[in-house]
């Protein structure tokens, strides 16, 4: 992938035209993580049957050791929070971009997909009924997924408004995917101000996110200390993206972009590979949690700048779950919760060995039937929102905004 290098003031000033290209190996790492977050609830099923004997170590082999990354679902959705920052600050960063086209865009965007998740969700449990004795006590399949079609919850967290979700899980990251998308404009600013002290602004970022991590409930819950910070990250690669691309030419070592690669990926997890030696619930335990926003930032940066990480995270399979990440993302949790209380949590390889490629086969679905539709439109609306604006119709000055993934 050729580095985009758009002209750029000798003192420092940001691009006027910053790259518009689609950064294509991003749709990998997307998708990586999606089917990462797949892999990480079908292990929270299995979780309960893992208390003693072989099954112990299986676990704490799995989940102690550099194999955990094969289902950091919590530290995967950190990669999204990253790549959110670098692709919708983009298009932001371009001459004419329309701030009230891309509110309406980026909502309809956000919003439509969720609300027919939530709709699948409550179809599940009507066509499947569920019952709480037919699941283990107290674990994740019973406590994070409803038991019955209970619509007024289903409308609280349609609002993506609530700390919690329960009729679609996974729906909590996307409250801050909300959030950000509703600051970006404070978060664009200020990325071009420090846009010269990037490399001190995101080691700051990186010590919130540890602060929220150590100091959080005390006595103040600081979830925003640990998320928002994350999103800023990939704000400050977007208005460095030129500057990166440049500096990673000058360097094709593939030692070099191994060693980031290893790196970035033990930081991603080093909460979990360090518990035979820390305490997770230690302040240390913490702390270490709190550097997986610098592991996922590491990634990103790796997937963009190391031609042999594109090549990989662009080839077929890695791009397909790219394009349906949203949907995976949206619809596999009430899958693997249907399949469990139908054949109960005990038979969680069944569960896990159907689900997982059931709900591969459901996201290519309704990325055809809701997704797609749901971003033509949003684009469509975005267009006509921006045209209001734009100096020819008297409006503000303004332009369509372009279409991004989150």
């Amino acid at each position: 992938m050729k580095p985009l290098d758009p002209p750029r003031d000798p003192q420092g000033a940001p691009p006027t035209a910053p790259a518009s290209r689609r950064l294509r190996a991003l749709d990998g790492v997307r998708g990586v993580a999606a089917l990462v977050v797949v892999l990480y609830h079908a292990s929270l099923i299995a979780k309960p049957f893992a208390d003693d004997g072989t099954a112990r170590l299986v676990w704490e082999t799995a989940t102690e050791t550099p194999l955990k990354l094969g289902f950091a679902g919590t530290e995967a959705v950190q990669v999204f929070f990253v790549l959110s920052g670098l692709v919708v600050t983009l298009p932001a960063l371009r001459d004419g971009f329309s701030w009230p086209g891309y509110a309406v865009s980026r909502l309809l965007r956000l919003y439509l997909p969720v609300w027919a998740a939530i709709l699948l969700a409550l179809l599940l449990v009507i066509v499947f009924p569920r019952e709480a004795a037919d699941v283990t006590p107290d674990a994740w399949i019973v406590n994070a997924n409803i038991l019955f079609p209970d619509v007024e919850l289903a409308l609280r967290e349609a609002t993506l408004i609530p700390a919690s979700y329960d009729t679609v899980n996974v729906l909590w990251s996307l409250r801050w995917e909300l959030l950000f998308s509703i600051l970006l404009p404070v978060f664009v600013a200020v990325a071009l101000l420090l846009r010269r002290w990037a490399w001190p602004a995101a080691v700051a970022c990186v010590l919130a996110m540890v602060a929220g991590r150590v100091f959080d409930e005390r006595p103040f819950d600081l979830e925003a200390l640990v998320y928002l910070p994350t999103f800023f990250i990939g704000c400050l690669i977007a208005v460095r993206l030129p500057d990166l691309q440049r500096w990673a030419g000058q360097r094709r070592r593939p030692l070099l972009w191994l060693g980031a690669t290893v790196g970035s990926a033990l930081v991603l997890i080093a909460a979990w590979w360090t518990r035979p030696f820390v305490a997770s619930t230690s302040d240390l335990g913490h702390a270490l949690w709190g550097l997986a926003g610098a592991g996922a930032a590491g990634l990103i940066v790796v997937a963009i700048a190391s031609p042999l990480a594109a090549r990989v995270l662009e080839a077929r399979v890695p791009r397909w779950l790219g394009d349906v990440s949203f949907s995976l993302y949206l619809v596999h949790a009430p899958i693997l919760a249907t399949l469990a209380f139908s054949w109960g949590d005990d038979h969680w390889m069944l569960v896990a060995l159907v689900g997982v490629p059931l709900s591969l086969a459901a996201a290519w679905a309704f990325f055809h039937v809701v997704e797609r539709p749901a971003h033509r439109a949003a684009r469509a609306v975005g267009s006509r929102v921006a045209a209001l604006f734009s100096p020819t119709s008297g409006g503000g000055r303004g332009a369509s905004p372009a279409p991004t993934r989150a």
